[in-house]
């Protein structure tokens, strides 16, 4: 199941049709969220992720963190740490102390290659509306535009007037709602650039599985 949530999060994309234009408001604290992310030297973030399978009458809750820079990112859970360098991707399992190494595809349009794309989704193939604008936030909803997609509808919350990404919310057709209520959102950490590389002389005795 953790294995499931963690590919849940890396591949957050798509789902219904919403007729007419996009919200102009909403287009445009978009723009200027994803421009004060995109131009920081990293997005970091402590998170807590919960979710609800409304079929299997299951949640879920979990604490982690990631830092993003352009297409790399570091993310802890409970029991994976993630690292992707723009190319390589290495997922260790404490308790199983193994490592697997991957080369994930880098189409352009997957999560997995493009982490910050959670910055940009809203320029291409989803309508926006500004749902709700309280003293302290705004509430946006986007609609991918395939109806062929799983995904229903995803919702940010960012806060005013820093523009710090607060909620993000994602409801599945398959009656699985993911929920990450963001406790900390910085943009002022400058990252080294060994954080997002798995380096084995810390973690000596695991077992590598290279899967390249």
């Amino acid at each position: 199941m953790r294995k499931f949530l963690l590919s849940t999060f890396i591949l957050i994309l798509t789902a219904i049709n919403l007729k007419g234009q996009s919200d102009s408001k909403a287009v445009s604290i978009l723009d200027q969220f994803s421009a004060a992310a995109t131009s920081a030297p990293s997005v970091s973030m402590n998170f807590l992720l919960i979710t609800v399978d409304q079929v299997e009458n299951y949640a879920d809750t979990l604490a982690g963190s990631i830092i993003l820079n352009k297409d790399r990112y570091k993310l802890e859970l409970p029991d994976n740490i993630v690292w992707y360098d723009g190319k390589t991707s290495w997922s260790y399992l404490p308790a199983e102390q193994e490592v697997t190494i991957t080369n994930p595809e880098d189409d352009g349009e997957s999560f997995q290659s493009r982490p910050s794309m959670i910055f940009t989704m809203y320029k291409t193939g989803f309508k926006c509306r500004l749902l709700e604008e309280r003293k302290d936030s705004y509430i946006i909803d986007l609609y991918p535009e395939d109806i062929k997609h799983d995904l229903i509808r995803v919702r940010l919350t960012i806060e005013k007037p820093s523009l710090k990404l607060r909620n993000f919310e994602y409801k599945r057709r398959d009656g699985i709602t993911l929920t990450l209520i963001v406790n900390d959102y910085n943009l002022k950490i400058t990252p080294e650039e060994s954080i997002f590389t798995f380096i084995p002389s810390k973690y000596k005795g695991v077992e590598i599985i290279d899967m390249r």
